[in-house]
């Protein structure tokens, strides 16, 4: 399973980011979790597998909060803990993240999902114990109804989640049943809004542990979780770093500077041409160098997908035609090197071509 890398600072990255690290949004553009989103969408028409994989983060995320609401509920309802000292608290707080089958090597996503299979039983015996009316399952303001989105401009944590840390906003255990059928229904089952490939075992899989099994713990999506990630890792991230990493320009982007480069060397060899044949003087023939100049630096932005106008002072093309600042240093650099190089090497073509079609003796038709 795909777990959160070590934080790095970025002025010692001096190397690409990996996909955990843009996930878990350890980067800054042009290669951060929105640009791979747009990236996603846009290029590679495959964004319900990144969607697939946020929303079942933000499940996490859901998780985890209801177990620590839940943790801070048990200690208000026995006040007597407090009083013992905060040794023996700590304990019951420990026994409670690790009840369950668990092993001394266990990752706090696998304590959390065995804290949740076990949640139901507990709940039920602690209630009886307290021989009172009152219910820890009464019902709540439901966390499904906040607006959770998945705009990698927001936290790792859903904007429900963010909304619930505060007093009067809680998590029901029916908030987590919805949200894992919700996935579900939305990317896994045959049909659905928004399917996703996802070998038959682990659709099966799924499906069993969620509607025969009631469960709605995070390792249920493990398997899933990690078939996805290998798949973005190894069809569409190469292309992600390929054009944002080394490039600052769109396809379309890339496309209109094409077709003009095209029609520039056209009508640079056309006017090259008939100034030859109708021997025009050498200083008349300097002229050609400006359509020259212009074509071959369209066609080698469009070959290099750098273009050293916006690259140079800094930024990147997100859509056709908006840009941001490139942020992450080492993609900086990077960016800065490859700009020089196509200057250059405009410099070079365009005197060569120059030189040849200016120096050539003229010959009147």
């Amino acid at each position: 399973m795909a777990t959160t890398p070590s934080p790095e600072p970025l002025d010692n990255r001096h190397r690409l980011p990996t996909l955990g690290e843009v996930l878990f949004r350890r980067t800054l553009p042009p290669v951060d979790l929105f640009s791979f989103y747009i990236y996603m969408r846009d290029q590679q028409r495959s964004v319900d597998y990144l969607d697939f994989w946020l929303d079942v983060t933000q499940h996490m995320s859901l998780c985890r909060h209801y177990v620590r609401e839940l943790r801070r509920s048990n200690l208000i309802e026995t006040p007597e803990l407090e009083k013992a000292g905060s040794k023996r608290s700590s304990a019951v707080l420990d026994n409670m993240e690790q009840a369950g089958p668990s092993t001394e090597k266990q990752t706090p996503e696998q304590r959390v999902s065995a804290f949740l299979r076990t949640d139901s039983g507990s709940r039920h015996s602690h209630q009886n114990s307290q021989g009172s009316g009152q219910s820890m399952d009464r019902p709540r303001p439901s966390f499904m109804g906040t607006s959770v989105t998945n705009s990698p401009h927001n936290d790792s944590t859903p904007s429900g989640a963010n909304a619930s840390t505060s007093p009067g906003h809680t998590v029901a255990r029916s908030d987590l049943k919805a949200s894992a059928v919700k996935i579900l229904y939305t990317y896994l089952l045959p049909g659905s809004e928004r399917e996703i490939i996802l070998p038959q075992g682990i659709l099966n899989e799924i499906t069993t542990h969620i509607e025969q099994n009631g469960r709605d713990d995070p390792e249920v999506f493990d398997a899933a979780k990690d078939y996805v990630f290998q798949a973005m890792e190894r069809d569409a991230f190469p292309g992600f770093l390929k054009a944002k990493a080394l490039g600052n320009i769109v396809p379309p982007s890339g496309m209109a500077r094409l077709v003009a480069g095209l029609i520039c060397m056209f009508g640079a060899f056309w006017t090259a041409f008939v100034l030859i044949f109708l021997d025009y003087p050498r200083s008349t023939r300097c002229f050609v160098i400006i359509p020259f100049a212009i074509g071959v630096y369209a066609l080698l932005v469009q070959q290099y997908t750098v273009e050293p106008i916006t690259a140079i002072p800094g930024y990147s093309e997100y859509t056709f035609m908006t840009f941001s600042r490139i942020r992450e240093p080492f993609i900086r650099r990077l960016l800065i090197k490859r700009a020089l190089m196509v200057l250059l090497w405009t410099v070079l073509v365009v005197a060569a071509l120059s030189c040849l079609f200016i120096f050539v003796p003229g010959k009147r038709l």
